[in-house]
């Protein structure tokens, strides 16, 4: 394993979003404070507890859901989109680094991001809400597979992607609604039955229940289905990566 060629993509990365750290750190926690102040203020008071827990507490894992899934996306997606728009791509490629060192790079430096970015949110809702967390290694398991998962969907989309209208386009028009409809603010069991029906074909609906077991001890479906539900994601987007690679689809053709 190339560990000098990983960490330089790496650090590149990483650096890049320090240098843009209003937009990649202080946006998403100011999106999130706002959230607080909108749905733990206005609903909160009409809404005081979801299934014995704190609405404005409630909503906690539901926030750093949606900000570490958009996070990882689009940062994995810009950081692998940007090299293939200045062309800077077939330099990477024809250098002695493979593919399963790429991907470590640019994946990893995304999902570190995301994960820095959830834990700021996190004591950003401490601030307003007092937390409790049951299982605090669970929550971290959660955040690593979550970040790394949807870090390389955002990988799959910056290949993908032939201008910035199509690298915002899924993270926008898929993600956002799907973390919405997925129990992000509530608990799906506050749906009329066949609602809940239908929620169970969203994806995000087992990130959000596994992700809020690990700090309240509730779910709307079992921890255990949450993550096999992530495993597959994640196996399902390193298969497709690899497919990738081996035909050079969208990278030399």
């Amino acid at each position: 394993m190339n560990w000098t060629a990983i960490g330089a993509i790496y650090k590149f990365e990483m650096a890049r979003t320090f240098r843009s750290i209003w937009q990649s750190v202080v946006s998403p926690v100011v999106s999130t404070s706002l959230y607080f102040v909108v749905f733990g203020a206005a609903i909160g008071s009409r809404i005081e507890t979801v299934e014995g827990v704190q609405y404005g507490a409630f909503i906690v894992p539901g926030l750093m859901m949606l900000q570490m899934l958009m996070q990882s996306v689009t940062n994995a997606a810009l950081g692998i989109y940007f090299p293939k728009f200045i062309g800077t791509i077939y330099e990477l490629l024809s250098a002695p680094v493979s593919t399963k060192e790429i991907v470590i790079g640019y994946v990893g430096a995304a999902a570190t991001k995301s994960m820095m970015i959830g834990l700021i949110i996190l004591a950003t809702a401490a601030l307003f809400v007092d937390l409790q967390i049951q299982h605090p290694f669970a929550m971290l398991a959660f955040m690593v597979l979550t970040c790394f998962s949807f870090s390389l969907l955002g990988f799959i989309i910056g290949i993908w992607a032939g201008n910035f209208e199509q690298l915002n386009l899924i993270p926008m028009l898929v993600i956002t609604p799907l973390v919405f409809l997925g129990g992000a603010f509530y608990s799906i069991s506050m749906l009329p039955e066949a609602w809940q029906t239908i929620a169970l074909f969203n994806p995000v609906v087992y990130l959000v229940s596994g992700f809020r077991w690990s700090f309240f001890g509730i779910s709307d479906v079992s921890v255990g289905i949450s993550l096999a539900a992530i495993a597959v994601f994640l196996v399902v987007c390193l298969v497709v990566i690899n497919a990738i690679f081996r035909s050079g689809w969208k990278i030399r053709t």
